[in-house]
């Protein structure tokens, strides 16, 4: 891929679990002053008494009204209902990192979960860890497939990463309106 820069307010990242999404997400999200959204929060409505999953219709909804906002950076795993995200994204980022590295990522971060050391929006079980190891396998044979056909029609504005420290030389924000969150 040629060195190529893009003017950007609204960012989709997108890549398994432990590929470097969120890591990636906030520090552009810092360096830029873009707000940045979770689509496991766009899922999940959270509660102290156990996180309550929205109907399609609800995800949706909160997914439009994130939308319609003049900027944003929107980062997940979830590929089969955002594809008005990849349309609406200045730039998609699909982070294409590693199986081990992923793995490794994750068994760190599961043991940093348990030690309370990093926050987490889901009780950190043994069965959690399952499913996301196994999940991580599943990405690769069956999601990337998929995730790359949607993206075919959005070649223009698409950058395959295998590292999330790859990408801020390749983003120039839009300097005529700074930090336009709304």
């Amino acid at each position: 891929m040629k060195e190529q820069q893009f003017a950007v307010k609204r960012i989709h990242i997108i890549g398994s679990i432990g590929s470097g999404k969120t890591t990636l997400a906030r520090k552009l999200s810092k360096q830029y002053g873009l707000p940045h959204y979770e689509l496991d929060n766009v899922v999940w409505i959270r509660s102290d008494k156990g996180d309550i999953k929205r109907t399609e219709e609800e995800r949706d909804a909160v997914l439009s009204d994130i939308l319609i906002r003049k900027s944003w950076i929107i980062e997940g795993a979830h590929h089969k209902w955002v594809a008005p995200s990849f349309q609406r994204a200045d730039v998609i980022i699909f982070l294409d990192t590693r199986l081990s590295t992923r793995r490794f990522r994750i068994i760190k971060r599961f043991i940093k979960q348990k030690f309370k050391v990093e926050k987490v929006n889901y009780r950190p079980t043994f069965k959690v860890l399952k499913f996301l190891y196994q999940y991580n396998t599943i990405f690769d044979n069956t999601s990337k497939q998929e995730i790359m056909a949607m993206l075919v029609p959005f070649e223009s504005k698409l950058i395959i990463l295998n590292s999330s420290n790859d990408m801020p030389s390749l983003l120039k924000p839009d300097v005529t309106e700074k930090n336009v969150n709304n």
